[in-house]
């Protein structure tokens, strides 16, 4: 086999199938009018990706790490709290989509006062393997993008 079907080709060829297939199956998701009028209304699309504000951000041992080290690669930066009821419930898709295509980086960022421990247990309870333990004690990256309620994904 060759071509279109090797790699990261395939995932995409999957991804696309099998929305079309979940898509195709539930009428009431075909309808792409209704879509627009409800939650994907929320969703906000540019033509070009926005500047990230500058933000530390802390790891387990406290080590300092930069959004920066990902230029050129997609990520899925998510925004979460070890007291989100959502979070607990899409964290354990996260990692899922971590282990899948590596090629893309999930950043987990805990924003606000969420303990090393408290992020440990939540991780361990979620069953999460592949995601890094990464914290934004003082929610400066949180504010920077406009981020007022909890869980939130950027791509």
């Amino acid at each position: 086999m060759g071509g279109a079907f090797e790699g990261c080709n395939v995932r995409k060829f999957l991804v696309v199938l099998y929305t079309a297939l979940v898509l195709g199956a539930n009428g009431a998701a075909a309808d792409v009018g209704a879509l627009r009028d409800g939650d994907m209304k929320k969703l906000a699309l540019h033509d070009t990706p926005l500047p990230l504000p500058e933000a530390v951000l802390l790891d387990a041992s406290d080590g300092e790490h930069s959004l920066t080290a990902f230029k050129g690669k997609w990520v899925v930066l998510n925004f979460w709290a070890t007291w989100c009821a959502p979070c607990r419930h899409e964290m354990p898709s996260l990692d899922r989509l971590q282990t899948a295509m590596p090629e893309i980086a999930v950043v987990p960022v805990a924003t606000g006062r969420n303990s090393v421990t408290g992020i440990e247990k939540f991780f361990a309870e979620a069953e999460v393997k592949s995601l890094p333990i990464l914290r934004d004690p003082s929610s400066e990256l949180a504010r920077g993008m406009g981020v007022m309620g909890l869980p939130v994904t950027v791509i």
